[in-house]
């Protein structure tokens, strides 16, 4: 009777150890495979109706202006690598990039940028950047909406301001995807 606690007691606690390895194996297979997360949370709306699809007129969206307002705590290579990252997006989103076509202009602030530290990273990493983002129109100046995009890592595979970036391009073109018409994209 001895040997058959001792032998439960033994698995249970080995279960219960290589859970953990097997838990953060998959976060992290998934974080290789999926990459960075975008997230958006509008502010002032677009539209009040969260169905309607008022950005239909506009054929090209631009990266305009985002600026560090958090005393230069971003690095500077966030918006070298959003440029390319955001237009990848807009390619795998089927959203148009017509030269000469009305313009939609994302401007933004960053107002949070966070990196793991070695606690973070023996815990559960967790590193992100939030940009106060506005849609406006090129041709008026009009601001269409706001909302505050998240690029956001949670695996110890997708660290760094490349990711971030990346995860960044995601909110903005995941943002513009719900209020783009489906029909008519490339």
């Amino acid at each position: 009777m001895r040997t058959l606690i001792l032998l439960t007691t033994l698995a249970v606690c080995a279960t219960l150890l290589l859970g953990g390895c097997t838990s953060t194996i998959i976060k992290e297979g998934g974080g290789a495979v999926f990459g960075a997360k975008g997230s958006f949370m509008p502010i002032q709306p677009i539209d009040a109706d969260k169905t309607a699809r008022p950005l239909g007129a506009y054929q090209r969206f631009e990266l305009g202006s985002i600026t560090d307002d958090i005393g230069g705590r971003a690095p500077g290579g966030l918006i070298a690598d959003l440029r390319p990252a955001f237009e990848k997006q807009l390619q795998s989103k089927k959203l148009p990039n017509t030269p000469g076509g009305k313009a939609l202009v994302i401007r933004g602030r960053i107002v949070h940028y966070e990196t793991s530290d070695m606690l973070g990273f023996a815990l559960g990493p967790l590193e992100e950047v939030i940009v106060r983002t506005e849609f406006v129109d090129a041709d008026t100046g009009q601001v269409l909406g706001v909302a505050n995009c998240i690029g956001r890592t949670k695996a110890r595979i997708n660290a760094g301001v490349k990711k971030k970036a990346e995860g960044l391009a995601k909110a903005f073109a995941g943002w513009l995807d719900a209020r783009y018409p489906k029909e008519g994209r490339e």
